[in-house]
C-alpha cells in the first residue's frame, strides 16, 4: 500500500516518500507497523479500497481481483468483506510480512510491478490499487527508466485481465507531466478509460483515479465524487492501439494506382534533389494497359 493517503494529504512536495528512498527501503519494518496500529491510515486504506471497487463495477458474484500495491492487506480485507477472492503483489518484504501477520485471506507476492506482472493471460476480473502507480514514475536506481517500466507494467497488466474487466488506481501524481505520462503508456498497452477525481475542489479530500478498460467496448466513466458545483473532473481515452489499427486499416484500403496518384507521385520526384531524371507525362501516362496474349 504504497504510501497512505493520510500522509500524502497533509504533506509538501518536497517530503513525498517517492523522493526520500525506494520502496522496498523506505516501507522498513517501523513503517509497516503503522498500518497495523494508526486507526486514521486504516480508515482511509478502507475508504479508497471501496472506491476503488465501487469503480470496477463488478457483478453481484464472487470475482478473482489482482490488487497491486497490496502492502499490509487492509485493501484486500475489504474485498474478503465483500465476497470477492484475491491475489496481492508488493515490492516491500515488511509490508507483506505485516499481511502474514494479519493472516489476510489472499495470496500474498514480493514482486516489482515494475518489471511487469508474471500472470497468465485473462487471469483477473478486476484490479484495484491504492497510492502505488506513481512511484513507478521515479528512477530508483540507475538502470530504471520510467518509461519503460510504465510500459512493461501497462503491457502486462492488460494481458492479466479478463477481456471487458476493469482497473481502478488511485494515485498521487506529482504534476500535470507525471498524469499524462501515466496515461499515455496505458492507452500504447490497449486499454480506454480516463481519470476521475473525487472531490477537485478540496486541497485535502481531492483523489485521483486512473480506471481503464481492458477490450471490449469503451464505456463511459463513473461519476466524481463531491464535483457537484464545479467543472468537469473526468476526462477519458481510447485505446492507441485501436487508433493504430485503423489507421493500417485505411492505408491498406488506400488505392495507389490511377492517374492521378501517378501524377502527384512524379511532381514529388521532380520536387526532390538526386531523384534523376522524371520522365515527362504525356496522354499514355497513367494509361492501363491491354492484358498480353
Amino acid at each position: 500500500i504504497l504510501w497512505c493517503g493520510t500522509c500524502r494529504g497533509e504533506t509538501t512536495m518536497s517530503s513525498r516518500p517517492e523522493h526520500t528512498a525506494p520502496p522496498e527501503l523506505f516501507y522498513n519494518d517501523e513503517e509497516a507497523h503503522k498500518y497495523t496500529v494508526n486507526t486514521r491510515m486504516i480508515q482511509i486504506q478502507a475508504e479508497l479500497t471501496q472506491r476503488c471497487i465501487e469503480l470496477i463495477c463488478l457483478p453481484d458474484e464472487p470475482c478473482h481481483i489482482l490488487d497491486v500495491g497490496c502492502g499490509s492487506g487492509l485493501s484486500g480485507q475489504e474485498l474478503s468483506d465483500v465476497g470477492h477472492t484475491w491475489v496481492g503483489c508488493d515490492i516491500s518484504g515488511s509490508m507483506l510480512n505485516v499481511a502474514v501477520e494479519r493472516e489476510v485471506d489472499g495470496d500474498l507476492m514480493q514482486h516489482d510491478m515494475g518489471h511487469g506482472l508474471p500472470f497468465r493471460p485473462g487471469s483477473f476480473d478486476g484490479v484495484i490499487s491504492v497510492s502505488a502507480l506513481q512511484w513507478l514514475c521515479n528512477a530508483d536506481k540507475r538502470c530504471h527508466d520510467p518509461r519503460k517500466r510504465l510500459a512493461a507494467f501497462f503491457t502486462t497488466l492488460y494481458s492479466s485481465m479478463a477481456r471487458g474487466a476493469r482497473a481502478a488506481m488511485q494515485f498521487y501524481p506529482e504534476n500535470p507531466d507525471q498524469m499524462e505520462m501515466i496515461t499515455t503508456y496505458a492507452m500504447r498497452a490497449g486499454f480506454s478509460g480516463g481519470l476521475v477525481v473525487d472531490y477537485p475542489n478540496s486541497t485535502r479530500a481531492k483523489k485521483i483515479f486512473l480506471c481503464l478498460v481492458a477490450g471490449g467496448v469503451a464505456a463511459p466513466l463513473p461519476a466524481p465524487k463531491g464535483a457537484d458545483d464545479g467543472p468537469a473532473t473526468s476526462a477519458s481515452f481510447v485505446s492507441a492501439q485501436r487508433d493504430r489499427s485503423a489507421g493500417k486499416h485505411l492505408k491498406r484500403g488506400a488505392k495507389k494506382t490511377g492517374k492521378e496518384w501517378i501524377l502527384a507521385k512524379k511532381e514529388r520526384r521532380r520536387r526532390q534533389e538526386n531523384k534523376g531524371e522524371v520522365r515527362p507525362d504525356t496522354k499514355f501516362t497513367g494509361r492501363k494497359r491491354r492484358p498480353k496474349f
